[in-house]
């Protein structure tokens, strides 16, 4: 395999003039912290049930997932309170609801200011909001109470994503881009946030994939900072963001399929969903790569920054791409230390992959400066961007 065309993209670790770069990061979690060695007798006391397949069945789960610790909002507060959250069949969609709209607007919040803090601008000089969400349901939306907990102006051009899944934290990435590049001294605050309360059920012998997401999925947010042309005073870039596409993979919309019930949010997973995604990522990237100009593509001379959407999915990624296994390890620590946050997963990758990428550095070692950024979400829907590390 080849070589990265330099003239075509550029090759100094400065980004291009009109070219949208990530300029800051940030996240936020909220308070309970799961080890996930106790989380099955937790869930089953918590939960009044007592079914040793079931038990067994999520231990299994728990063990394979590959994730050690999240965080989530849930707590012995929130369940004494609305106790009927943990019980069959009852409607609770109101409830849920409220506790969820309240949860992703606080750590949404943090995750932003964290994020302007690591900026170093005034928040005076955010000119545009993205937000995402799959976690609330609300009008005004989440987006604009993102805004006024910020005390952003009220001259700030919102952008909202709801229920776009795994796939947001890419897809308002690239929505940010857009903006961006189409804005000349725009800065544009992209913020994810999520919360498993809105789909949290007690077992059940019907909903056997509902296991899946009690061992999988974790809370949180993310925020990011992005704009061209940065102020190389007061400005730091991390990223350049060179070219995004979206694809979505016709008539599998059932494969992630999820319902707003009066139960909260019912999600089903397929089992073919991992390889799905390894029948279509080679030809996706190739696409990507393409349409960014690439002459050739060695994809282990790239950075490869993934959704952590689980260890199957990752594994068939590596072995599908023939990819070496450090390729994958900021994905594979964000699944560890995180779960699958969904959105706000992308965030914790690039802060991993900026992490390894200074050990890199310091080992004296070439690092790669060109890679990818990669979600898979309903639809099935790939997203992708082709970016450049500009962290020196």
């Amino acid at each position: 395999m080849g070589s990265i065309d330099a003239e075509v993209l550029g090759s100094e670790k400065k980004s291009n003039p009109g070219k949208a770069t990530i300029l800051a990061l940030g996240k936020a979690f909220p308070h309970q912290l799961v080890m996930q060695e106790y989380l099955v007798d937790g869930y089953f006391k918590t939960t009044k049930c007592d079914d040793p397949e079931l038990k067994q069945k999520l231990t299994r789960l728990c063990k394979t997932t590959t994730v050690k610790t999240r965080y989530v909002v849930m707590s012995e507060e929130i369940l004494k309170k609305y106790p009927e959250l943990a019980i069959e069949g009852g409607s609770t969609v109101t409830q849920r609801l409220d506790i969820c709209n309240d949860a992703v607007t606080e750590m949404a919040v943090e995750a932003s200011r964290a994020c302007i803090k690591n900026w170093g601008r005034s928040i005076s000089e955010i000119t545009h909001l993205v937000y995402v969400s799959s976690s609330e349901a609300r009008l005004p939306g989440g987006d604009l109470y993102l805004a006024k907990g910020l005390g952003l102006s009220p001259d700030t051009h919102r952008v909202l994503l709801y229920f776009v899944g795994c796939s947001g934290g890419v897809a308002g990435l690239r929505v940010a881009k857009d903006i961006a590049e189409n804005n000349p001294g725009s800065r544009v605050l992209l913020a994810t946030s999520e919360t498993t309360i809105i789909g949290f059920k007690p077992p059940s012998v019907d909903r056997p994939y509902d296991l899946v997401g009690v061992a999988l999925f974790g809370d949180g947010a993310g925020a990011m900072i992005i704009g061209s042309d940065p102020d190389p005073v007061c400005e730091k870039p991390l990223f350049e963001l060179h070219t995004a596409i979206q694809n979505f993979l016709p008539d599998t919309e059932k494969t992630i399929d999820g319902r707003l019930t009066e139960q909260g949010i019912n999600f089903k997973l397929a089992r073919e969903l991992p390889q799905i995604i390894e029948d279509n990522v080679e030809n996706f990237c190739k696409k990507l790569i393409g349409k960014a100009g690439l002459a050739h593509k060695n994809y282990n001379q790239m950075f490869w920054a993934v959704h952590p959407g689980g260890p199957a999915i990752l594994n068939r990624m590596e072995k599908r791409l023939n990819l070496s296994p450090e390729k994958l390890s900021p994905s594979r620590r964000a699944l560890m230390d995180y779960g699958n946050a969904s959105s706000n997963s992308i965030v914790y990758v690039l802060e991993y992959m900026l992490e390894e990428s200074k050990k890199v550095r310091n080992m004296n070692e070439e690092e790669n400066e060109w890679g990818l950024i990669l979600a898979f979400g309903p639809g099935v829907t790939f997203e992708g961007i082709i970016a450049r590390n500009l962290d020196v």
